[in-house]
């Protein structure tokens, strides 16, 4: 009897919903569209000027595009919904999608004001490095960000990710001025560590 080829890893655009205790990360549509603009009215987000957090009125272009780029095999988006309210809360994205290196980056992610600080953001990261480390088989999960956002920089340490860097003048932003961009990274053989750290976290919350 003839040996069964192993199964294909699981596609690295395929877009699934992933259910925790405190979140639901659903793919994103258009039908999240009224209840993302009202969860960015939540802290008034878009004003935040070291983010690109879209306004209200620019929701449905932000949701079409990141919907675009996956259909552009480039980006899996999801809304970030809780469960104590059923009510959605925020997006986040598997970015620069790189299958064939086994990588990508966790980014594009944000959170209504009163979402922030609670369990909502650990449970979230730890169902998408859940993801990339054991379905996927990803040797490396990066994350980037603003050299300014305070917050975003202690969270991403939280996790228990390390800083490869700065990339100095990497963007040009909106306002014309340059952004120097943060990166993090959790490597493979550092996963355990952080799963048990991150599991741990949530059972004492």
């Amino acid at each position: 009897m003839s040996e069964q080829p192993a199964s294909a890893p699981p596609s690295f655009l395929s877009s699934v919903m992933l259910t925790g205790a405190n979140v639901i990360l659903e793919p994103l549509s258009a039908l999240h569209i009224p209840e993302l603009a009202e969860a960015v009215r939540d802290g008034e987000l878009w004003n935040t000027w070291y983010t690109r957090i879209p306004a209200p009125s620019d929701m449905a272009r932000d949701v079409e595009a990141r919907l675009a780029q996956h259909e552009a095999g480039s980006a899996v988006p999801w809304a970030i919904r809780r469960t104590d309210t059923g009510a959605v809360c925020g997006m986040t994205t598997y970015l620069n999608i790189r299958a064939e290196h086994r990588r990508l980056e966790i980014g594009s992610t944000w959170l209504a004001a009163s979402a922030q600080r609670t369990q909502i953001n650990t449970e979230a990261k730890l169902l998408l490095l859940t993801r990339a480390f054991e379905d996927l088989d990803c040797i490396a999960v990066e994350f980037r960000t603003h050299w300014h956002n305070h917050q975003s920089r202690a969270a991403i340490a939280r996790l228990g990710a390390k800083q490869d860097g700065v990339l100095r003048n990497h963007d040009v932003w909106r306002d014309g001025t340059l952004r120097d961009t943060v990166v993090f990274s959790i490597i493979n053989s550092e996963w355990p560590t952080v799963r048990l750290a991150l599991t741990s976290r949530l059972d004492r919350a």
